[in-house]
């Protein structure tokens, strides 16, 4: 399935135009304080994330962008993140993004499960499976 290697930032980019990724119940993360306070509030509230690591240029990312949000609308027992690996490059890497997007599916900030490319149907069964398979996070 399509994914997108990563690229080379330039000078070009606007930043500011990743925020038309970030829709629905679906949570921007600019930076690293941000994604520790999201994790620490899905721990307490007993949440699961989804996290896509995603780069604004990558036409696979924005091909399932709508559909993710679709899905954070559908499953609001989950917390739904986005992570610009080009806005946050040195965390993405510590998390061994190889390509984009990738998803991450994380328990008391533990992978569970990933995803690597733009599977609409792939992204759906895990989010699914993991949705059946915790009571109390059945809508």
């Amino acid at each position: 399935m399509g994914h997108c290697a990563s690229k080379a930032k330039t000078k070009d980019d606007d930043s500011d135009h990743n925020v038309e990724f970030a829709t629905g119940n679906v949570k921007l993360i600019t930076t690293k304080e941000a994604w520790d306070q999201s994790l620490e509030e899905a721990r307490r509230d007993d949440k699961i994330v989804i996290a896509n690591f995603s780069a604004t240029w990558c036409g696979p990312c924005k091909m399932i962008v709508p559909y993710y949000s679709e899905l954070s609308e559908k499953y609001t027992s989950m917390m739904f993140l986005l992570v610009d690996v080009d806005e946050l490059t040195d965390f993405s890497t510590s998390w061994d993004i190889k390509a984009t997007p990738t998803f991450f599916f994380l328990k008391d900030g533990q992978q569970i499960d990933k995803l690597v490319g733009a599977n609409k149907p792939e992204l759906q069964k895990k989010i699914v499976a993991i949705n059946d398979s915790v009571p109390e996070y059945k809508q």
